[in-house]
């Protein structure tokens, strides 16, 4: 539950992830403690247990995996469902953490678009119980305490844990030796609890004690901390506290309850579904899903069918080398799909050429002199000798973050017919605004100091000011008389472009999907920035600057302007804001009269 809450609501739950952690204390505990038992009697056999995980983990799975490939045939393009196809592999495989982890960290962004992310802790679990078994049956044989394996076992791993976690991060996260002290700190608990007393008093700190450790783990952390490490010791050892106390109040009358038993049923297929649906779900949207839509994912019908269709018939009753043998070809079938998704490349003849084209569109921000005349200010702080052309006039200087750098190539496209020269001083998610504070970019406020100081040093005729325009209009105001009055310079604002909320090649595929149609060529799924035009206007125009609204120009009545022409190239938007180069194109041309000083023609688009 922890685990689902924090994947549907990440912001109310920012910690929810240490539901896995929780989780690998609990199956330590429970299959250690059958397996004990069972060497004990002398009856422990290598071939049942492994029956068991099979019957157990493969039916339900083998259902997931196969609908989420059939959800992708539907619903990727081609790169995308080939990446699916070797996640598909590897989670068949029980190497779902080792394939993220040649990939992407479980907190990252593209991470998060993965249908599979989840079954990252299904790969530990199974290759923990690859090799536990058998050092168990080892220590038995060797009439060792399994206690103190366990222990200096667990102890091993934690450390080699805490020693990773800051130079690899990433691979502590997801590799099984770093992760295994939390399924033999259950280990532990299981063989070594057995003679201690567990009056209601003891109990009921205990598990008191344990639920407020898990409760400030769930708060506390989030996916900018280094986790597990240190802060790892906060749900584990909550859990073996918790688990430790049976006889306390909330296991006997609230983890007891039916509701919370009838959840730990169906946990399984549960935590199975709840991602890919996620993930699919905001995909058929094209959105983020609204709080109703992601309640209704994590409603449990889909995983209770599962549980009593698929998991109960398979699991329980009689175990049979038939199901073994059924259960077994069924995996090995879902790999070879996943196989022949990667070697087919993503089935690329399921969408037409024009549309592979258009959502496959990328931002081609070389074009744009990225780390050269468009500074990533975590990594440059000093633009190019190139940045200004100081011998031709009239010279524009643009000044802004990387949309500003986007009007690159239709400002060099104009100076084919036009005689003038451009000085470019942008920065990556940094408008040019004085003595603001813009939240991630730390080094702004430094760089629209040394940007103004060569605005006066340089001495264009025009300031071109643009950005992505959500606030600070109080600081762009105090950028504007600044340059009206320390400059003789022209100020020219250009308002925002539209806004792609999922990007506009996603809304491409997206269109496509739902219509078996190319997009129209205007749609009113772009936001148009209109209503903050207009309090731009009336704020900065009686400063002395000159507004220019981009909304105008690429937006009317029926919506924004998606694409000039019927090709990947003629798309006006890579992403969800920067200009394509014919979008540039598009847009300076529209711009360009008025700009130097001139009106636009009355037969430019509106």
């Amino acid at each position: 539950m922890l685990v689902l809450n924090f994947h549907a609501f990440p912001d109310a739950m920012p910690g929810g992830f240490i539901g896995v952690d929780v989780f690998f204390v609990i199956s330590g505990f429970l299959i250690t403690g059958i397996i004990a038992r069972e060497l004990e009697l002398g009856r422990f056999s290598l071939v049942e247990f492994y029956n068991r995980r099979i019957r157990r983990i493969f039916p339900a799975l083998i259902v997931v995996l196969g609908a989420t490939l059939v959800l992708g045939w539907l619903w990727m393009l081609p790169s995308a469902f080939a990446q699916l196809g070797s996640d598909t592999f590897a989670s068949a495989a029980f190497l779902a953490n080792i394939a993220l982890l040649l990939q992407a960290g479980y907190f990252d962004v593209e991470a998060a678009k993965k249908p599979l992310l989840h079954l990252w802790s299904l790969g530990i679990e199974e290759q923990f119980y690859l090799f536990w078994p058998l050092l168990l049956m080892l220590a038995a044989r060797l009439r060792m305490s399994i206690v103190a394996m366990a222990a200096v076992l667990g102890v091993g791993s934690f450390l080699l844990n805490v020693a990773l976690i800051g130079s690899n991060p990433v691979a502590t996260f997801y590799l099984p030796v770093t992760r295994a002290f939390e399924l033999l700190a259950g280990a532990v608990l299981a063989c070594g609890w057995i003679n201690v007393s567990h009056s209601s008093v003891g109990s009921n700190r205990r598990a008191f004690l344990g639920v407020a450790l898990i409760a400030v783990a769930a708060i506390v952390l989030d996916g900018q901390r280094a986790f597990p490490g240190w802060w790892a010791l906060l749900p584990v050892a909550g859990t073996a506290l918790l688990l430790s106390a049976p006889a306390a109040w909330v296991n006997r009358v609230v983890l007891a309850s039916p509701p919370l038993v009838w959840i730990g049923l169906i946990s399984y297929p549960l935590y199975l579904w709840h991602w890919p649906l996620l993930v699919f779900g905001a995909a058929v949207k094209f959105g983020p899903l609204t709080l109703p839509e992601r309640e209704v994912i994590l409603l449990a019908l889909l995983a209770w069918a599962t549980y009593r269709f698929v998991e109960t018939p398979f699991r329980f009753g009689l175990p049979s080398r038939r199901k073994m043998v059924s259960l077994g070809s069924g995996m090995a079938m879902i790999a070879f799909a996943g196989v022949a998704v990667i070697w087919g490349r993503g089935f690329e003849f399921r969408l037409p050429p024009e549309i592979r084209a258009m959502a496959s569109v990328t931002t081609d921000s070389f074009k744009w002199r990225f780390h050269e005349c468009l500074l990533d200010l975590s990594r440059e702080t000093t633009f190019a000798d190139t940045c200004v052309e100081r011998d031709r006039r009239p010279l524009i200087l643009m000044w802004g973050d990387s949309t500003a750098g986007a009007l690159l190539p239709g400002l060099r496209q104009a100076q084919k017919e036009r005689s003038f020269g451009i000085a470019q001083l942008t920065s990556s998610s940094c408008i040019p605004a004085l003595n603001a504070d813009i939240a991630g970019t730390p080094n702004c406020r430094a760089m629209n100091d040394k940007v103004f100081a060569m605005v006066r040093q340089i001495r264009p005729d025009i300031v071109l000011l643009h950005g992505t325009w959500e606030k600070h209009l109080d600081n762009v105001a105090e950028t504007v008389a600044a340059l009206k009055t320390q400059t003789n310079a022209r100020v020219v604002v250009l308002g925002g472009v539209p806004l792609w909320k999922r990007g506009l090649p996603s809304e491409v595929l997206g269109h496509f999907m739902l219509h078996r149609a190319l997009i129209p060529q205007r749609s009113p799924i772009g936001k148009a920035p209109s209503a903050y035009d207009a309090l731009m206007r009336a704020r900065l125009e009686p400063l002395g600057a000159e507004f220019i609204s981009a909304s105008d120009i690429l937006c009317n009545a029926e919506g924004c302007l998606t694409r000039i022409g019927d090709a990947a190239g003629d798309l006006t938007a890579s992403d969800q804001v920067h200009l394509t180069e014919n979008g540039s194109v598009f847009l300076v041309e529209s711009i360009i009269d008025r700009l130097l000083g001139g009106e636009a023609p009355a037969s430019k688009p509106k």
